[in-house]
């Protein structure tokens, strides 16, 4: 029989952890859930304390400072999250992207450099990143060759090569002030390109599945041409399967699937999650009418109500408290589970940043379009 909607929401929900908190480490916790969208500090911890059960903010502060949880530029040209293990071949699937996003941009090629330029000054960058440094040392170090044009240099060597944010301090492990290390990993993945989108493939089953090349595509930003061939490729371990639209869906060969009726529990999702952004637009829990409402014009992507696993509305900290808005009219067994979840993430704030996402405060000075609200205290 062909899944439903609902139950391809529900399957979602249940490989991202989001339909029950489970008791699970951090690191087999982030492998498990593929990646976690990493751009603002505390999104990872807040996707985190969505899904682990009894979640201790210092255990994931250890597992960045020690690298088994790696940062960098991955998926869809943006910081993410992911295994230590995982990181050499996610890099290999995303390289070929990420450098052509960089080299073939006008920011890089008002320069006069080349292509070869760049990739020349990969072994340099290596050795001069064996330890960590601020990307206001490294461009102090491009300067001197490259005078003026260090800057977009950088910007061009900081997505592509092989490096890693490291922990620069405050509650969530990462400031605005970035620092850079070299990852270890071979500076030119080509041969172990196929591998890598083959292995993110898989990784993106278990964590969204099931799911259509386009999801994939969105998720990553890779070639239809890639993903054809890794599908291809994975013919013995992926398998179609039929679901309520034309796009043709895949999934692992063992995977299963929640009944259509199971409940799904209400959550307070992190800015820029990962489950709003692996499927293609507008995604399986967004309703299409309130895209606009969570995803800002500049691509902002605001925290969520998930009520029933379908977005419902956005959060906010305020005066040591949350304020959540709906943006249509909830019943009171909704808010009640949504205020229980708001209590605890309030706690969870009080000892690391009370005004979290405080400086995304504008898109509600401009105006969030809701029907209801409530201020949730700590």
């Amino acid at each position: 029989m062909a899944l439903t909607a609902r139950q391809l929401v529900l399957a979602t929900l249940d490989r991202q952890f989001l339909l029950e908190r489970r008791r699970i480490g951090v690191t087999e916790a982030v492998r498990q859930v593929c990646a976690l969208q990493a751009q603002t500090p505390a999104s990872p911890y807040l996707a985190l304390w969505n899904r682990v059960q009894d979640f201790a903010p210092q255990d994931l502060d250890a597992a960045f400072a020690d690298g088994r949880i790696v940062k960098a530029t991955l998926m869809r040209i943006t910081l993410h999250a992911v295994h230590a293990e995982d990181h050499a071949s996610y890099r290999a699937a995303m390289l070929s992207t990420l450098r052509a996003s960089r080299l073939y941009d006008r920011r890089f090629t008002a320069t006069g450099l080349s292509p070869a330029d760049a990739d020349d000054l990969l072994p340099e960058l290596a050795r001069f990143l064996a330890r960590p440094r601020t990307g206001a040392e490294v461009e102090s170090e491009l300067t001197e060759r490259f005078g003026e044009h260090a800057h977009r240099l950088w910007w061009a060597l900081r997505t592509y090569a092989p490096v890693r944010h490291v922990p620069t301090g405050g509650p969530w492990s990462f400031t605005s002030r970035n620092a850079y290390q070299d990852t270890a990993v071979p500076t030119d993945a080509s041969q172990e390109a196929e591998a890598g989108v083959q292995r993110l493939l898989l990784a993106h089953l278990r964590a969204f599945g099931p799911a259509s090349g386009q999801d994939f595509a969105r998720f990553t930003l890779l070639t239809r041409t890639a993903i054809t061939k890794a599908l291809h490729g994975l013919a013995d371990r992926v398998v179609r399967v039929a679901g309520p639209g034309r796009a043709a869906l895949y999934d692992l060969a063992d995977a299963t699937v929640p009944a259509e009726d199971t409940p799904a529990p209400p959550r307070l999702l992190p800015m820029w999650d990962s489950t709003l952004l692996a499927h293609a637009v507008p995604g399986r829990v967004m309703p299409a009418d309130h895209r606009p409402l969570v995803v800002r014009r500049n691509g902002d992507m605001l925290p969520c109500l998930l009520v029933d696993g379908q977005v419902a509305g956005v959060w906010r900290a305020v005066g040591g408290g949350l304020e959540l808005t709906a943006f249509h009219k909830l019943g009171k067994t909704a808010w009640k589970g949504l205020a229980e979840e708001a209590g605890k993430l309030s706690v969870l704030l009080a000892d690391r940043d009370p005004a979290v996402y405080g400086r995304y405060g504008h898109w509600w000075d401009k105006g969030i379009s809701g029907a209801e609200s409530m201020i949730v205290k700590a």
